[in-house]
């Protein structure tokens, strides 16, 4: 506990001497990082799927380093500083975890997430889905209503039931299709099946966007492949046939590159 203390400190030490000395540390505001930040959590997150224990730590650093960058500009105007923030977080973790603070019983973590829920509407929250954040990517943000739904007993009881809901979105988005229907009825429609399908995901233990993600990897190692073969023959891609360009793609698809 002692290193880790220390470490903090050290930390916290060079954010004050960078925001006082370095030009650019001394310029920015929270909207500035605000962006910077983004790019940050989305380099963790390949890390993660990459499963790169080296550069997660990396990650997680520079994460760290935003958090403690805006608690110092915020403590520049007194609105709050670093302390502020963790004693709020360690406020509202005691608060929302009742199993572990307080003598409220528990059966499995779908029963914490449900009891979460619900004190979240307690401190004042509206919506179930308030705290989804509006600016989440979709696939995110479709799993998180989703979940939240679910937390409150809005959802089905079994897989099949979620599986045939799917089968019904298609058949209704190959309806409109097939019936030149107008664009933004089949973009609904459209909608809807991913809707179902992420939430199909959820019922058979898939994260949505991570399976995608890996998949735009896998594509991509392929792509590069038949590339890089093509190159190697003389030929560009778009001089080739597509019947062409599947002989090394399959040749890809044997190789064992993973994404």
């Amino acid at each position: 506990m002692e290193r880790k203390l220390q470490a903090f400190a050290r930390l916290l030490k060079i954010m004050d001497e960078l925001r006082e000395q370095c030009p650019w540390d001394k310029k920015q505001t929270l909207e500035s990082l605000r962006h910077l930040t983004i790019e940050e959590t989305y380099e963790l997150a390949d890390a993660i799927l990459d499963k790169d224990m080296q550069n997660i730590k990396k990650e997680l650093g520079d994460v760290l380093l935003h958090i403690v960058f805006y608690a110092k500009i915020a403590s520049e105007t007194g609105a709050f500083d670093i302390a502020d923030v963790m004693d709020s977080l360690c406020d509202k973790l005691i608060h929302r975890h009742p199993h572990i603070y307080s003598d409220v019983k528990v059966q499995d973590a779908k029963e914490v997430s449900e009891n979460w829920e619900k004190l979240k509407l307690k401190e004042g929250n509206k919506s179930v889905l308030g705290g989804v954040p509006v600016s989440l990517p979709a696939i995110v943000k479709a799993w998180r209503i989703q979940e939240k739904a679910r937390a409150v007993g809005f959802d089905w009881d079994e897989p099949g039931q979620v599986w045939d809901k799917v089968r019904e979105e298609l058949q209704e988005l190959t309806h409109e299709v097939e019936n030149k229907g107008p664009v933004e009825k089949v973009e609904d429609e459209f909608g809807d099946v991913l809707f179902a399908l992420i939430n199909y995901a959820r019922f058979i233990g898939v994260n949505p966007e991570d399976a995608l993600e890996r998949t735009n990897k896998k594509f991509i190692k392929r792509f590069q492949y038949l590339e890089g073969k093509a190159s190697a023959s003389g030929k560009k891609l778009q001089d080739m046939t597509l019947t062409e360009m599947d002989v090394y793609w399959n040749e890809a698809k044997k190789i064992d590159l993973k994404p």
